[in-house]
């Protein structure tokens, strides 16, 4: 089989791992399961997603209409592209050479029942006081269970299941034994329609805030793809860690940090990245299992790496009625600390087998690249810019999705001509269709809490089981976090737990809300790499023919700061940039870096030589001191690694394979 591949010519090769992608991307991310030939309808699906893209460049610069006439346009527009593109079962995209007519149906449906909504604005806001009449009720019906199909088609069964469940509850809830969870019950009509019609339900603040914002940076992104900048991130980090030990790990890191502030989506990240770093990272000598793990790790840390995070975070800047900067500047240190922690661990990992760097001649010239690419880095400082001087995300896109248009000219090779410009047009709808279907159920899942007071109720919960203990509260949350995780994507597992177990812990035990909605929408990220179901490892391991859930192990060792941190930053919200003072926070950040180098030494079993299993404890444990930010977990933490540090410095080699000292930083 090796030999056959490399008998194929370069162009070959390409169209091969090209393939191979796509195929990855099918099994594991449901967002890529597409029809690929619709026949006369690709001409439909392209006026649509080119006029919802249009539609929101305009109301992004000229303003946005009232919310229920904005979420119409935008929600039943992406409906009707997803009955359109999505097939009824997966697989059938394989074999289907146009769209049923069943489907045909289903989009023009969804599209109607939603864009009622704005034909009958006035009536229907009327219709809060006076009621609804009965044709209003069943398309309110219709248009639940429409987004339920469509959101199942394009993010997964776990998240309908949940939804239909929260349904449930705000009917029959009153029929529950225990006074926790029981409530006064809610009739079908009352349900369905405050879910359809008002602004807590479907139409609720996650669909608002993707009208808004989410949708505008999903296309900067798809912008900044289709320009080359993806190949340059590759360049640049190889450039810059290539050289040094393990060189081909730590370039994985940097090249994923970039591109998944760029993406969003940590499958399709250790996808398009992992293609390329997977295979250099095994054949330098790394296992297969650490090189997915690396990759995924790095990928996943995307979405919590400023200056465009996640999808939740936009929703998180609503939720807590900050700006878009202060969240930024809240996950700079977090995040930072969360790809050094991997960064080191792939430095300790290649220290302990002995890999190098790579020869300077087979690497990017860093200069050379800044002079030829640099300029692609300028919408992504258009966009820091004008967030850091108070316009709205909104407005900063505009002028970011401007700016990365007009640089494209610079160069033939990442020039958008005009087919292409109408390409990523559409796009940039198709993109956004699985965050706008996800968001819209989450509201669902939302409405119903509100409703019925269930959030209240939840938080007593907590309260009661963690005995008033904060960290055991904060673990049962963190548990939520993962095991919603594993079914729903990560901005409706915020929506969800932003809901439920954030006020929880805000008001039970009087925390700050920034740093509380940060905990949240860590864990519910890392749950892409978290066994059992960790669909980003599990993409890796596809690229890197490794073991599945031993690559999603690597993955958490890696990425152990994300699991540490944020228990930090609740205790000591000094982390997430609240109450600080210049002295203060810089001690933090140095001790924070000392102790990411013990929990990574600590991780991996490496730290001057071999480690023995007492010494890696000690290690652990001088971490975490270290990276809680106060001074007594100094005086004990670096004590701690300097004991280490002696004890292997005056040990002979008991391993008989310890690594050379004179490899490379």
């Amino acid at each position: 089989m090796v030999d056959t591949i490399n008998k194929l010519t370069p162009s070959e090769q390409a169209a091969k791992a090209e393939l191979d992608a796509k195929a990855l991307l099918q099994k594991y991310d449901r967002e890529s399961n597409f029809r690929e030939q619709i026949g006369v309808w690709a001409w439909v699906v392209t006026f649509l997603g080119i006029s919802l893209t249009v539609f929101h460049i305009y109301t992004g610069y000229y303003g946005t209409f009232p919310s229920q006439k904005q979420g119409a346009v935008h929600l039943g527009t992406a409906l009707g592209l997803i009955f359109l593109l999505f097939p009824l079962k997966k697989g059938q995209q394989v074999f289907q050479k146009t769209v049923p007519w069943y489907d045909v149906l289903l989009a023009f449906l969804a599209m109607y029942v939603t864009y009622y909504k704005i034909i009958n604005f006035d009536s229907l806001i009327q219709s809060i006081t006076w009621g609804y009449d009965q044709y209003d009720t069943y398309l309110s019906v219709l248009g639940v269970l429409l987004l339920l199909e469509a959101t199942r088609r394009t993010v997964g069964v776990p998240i309908v299941i949940v939804a239909a469940v929260m349904i449930g509850y705000a009917l029959y809830g009153n029929y529950i034994p225990t006074a926790t969870l029981s409530h006064q019950g809610y009739d079908f009509t009352d349900v369905t329609t405050r879910l359809w019609y008002r602004d807590s339900g479907v139409f609720g603040t996650p669909l608002q805030i993707s009208a808004k914002y989410i949708y505008l940076f999903l296309f900067f992104g798809v912008i900044l793809v289709n320009t080359r900048i993806g190949q340059f991130f590759n360049d640049l980090a190889f450039g810059l860690t290539g050289r040094f030990t393990g060189g081909t790990a730590k370039a994985a890191v940097v090249a994923s940090a970039l591109q998944g502030m760029v993406s969003g989506s940590s499958v399709g990240n250790t996808v398009a990245s992992g293609s390329f770093t997977i295979p250099m990272m095994k054949n330098s000598g790394f296992k297969p299992e650490f090189a997915a793990g690396t990759e995924a790790s790095a990928s996943t840390g995307g979405q919590i790496m400023p200056p465009i995070m996640g999808a939740a975070a936009f929703i998180m800047m609503e939720y807590l009625g900050v700006s878009y900067a202060v969240i930024m500047a809240a996950a700079v240190i977090p995040a930072t600390l969360y790809f050094l922690g991997i960064f080191i661990g792939t430095h300790f990992e290649a220290k302990r087998l002995g890999i190098l760097g790579l020869p300077k001649s087979e690497l990017p010239d860093i200069g050379q690249q800044m002079k030829q690419y640099g300029y692609m880095l300028l919408p992504l400082i258009v966009i820091i810019t004008t967030v850091m001087i108070g316009y709205t995300p909104q407005r900063a896109v505009i002028y970011g999705i401007a700016t990365a248009f007009l640089v494209s000219y610079v160069r033939k090779e990442t020039r958008l001509g005009f087919k292409k410009f109408f390409y990523v047009l559409e796009q940039g709808a198709r993109v956004a269709l699985p965050v706008i279907a996800a968001v819209a159920t989450a509201g669902i899942i939302a409405g119903v809490v509100s409703m019925t007071g269930l959030g209240a109720k939840f938080a007593a919960s907590i309260i009661a089981l963690s005995g008033g203990h904060l960290f055991l509260a904060l673990f049962f949350t963190m548990i939520a976090c993962l095991v919603l995780g594993m079914g729903l994507p990560t901005t409706a597992n915020y929506v969800v737990t932003a809901t439920i177990a954030a006020p929880a812990l805000i008001n039970g035990f009087d925390l700050t809300p920034l740093s509380v909605h940060m905990f949240v929408f860590y864990f519910g990220i890392l749950a892409d790499i978290t066994p059992p179901v960790c669909l980003a490892a599990y993409a890796g391991a596809g690229i890197a023919q490794a073991n599945p859930f031993k690559s999603g192990v690597t993955a958490v060792k890696l990425a152990i700061a994300a699991f540490i941190v944020p228990y930090i930053f609740v205790y000591s919200p000094i982390l997430v940039m609240e109450n600080v003072t210049a002295l203060p926070l810089i001690g933090t950040i140095i001790t924070a870096v000392l102790g990411m180098v013990a929990v990574s030494s600590s991780m991996i079993g490496f730290f001057i030589r071999y480690s023995r299993f007492y010494e890696r404890i000690l290690l652990f444990v001088a971490g975490i001191m270290l990276i809680i930010p106060d001074l007594l977990g100094a005086v004990i933490g670096i004590p701690l690694i300097a004991l280490v540090w002696f004890l292997q410095k005056q040990r002979v080699d008991d391993s008989g394979a310890a690594v050379k000292d004179t490899a490379a930083v």
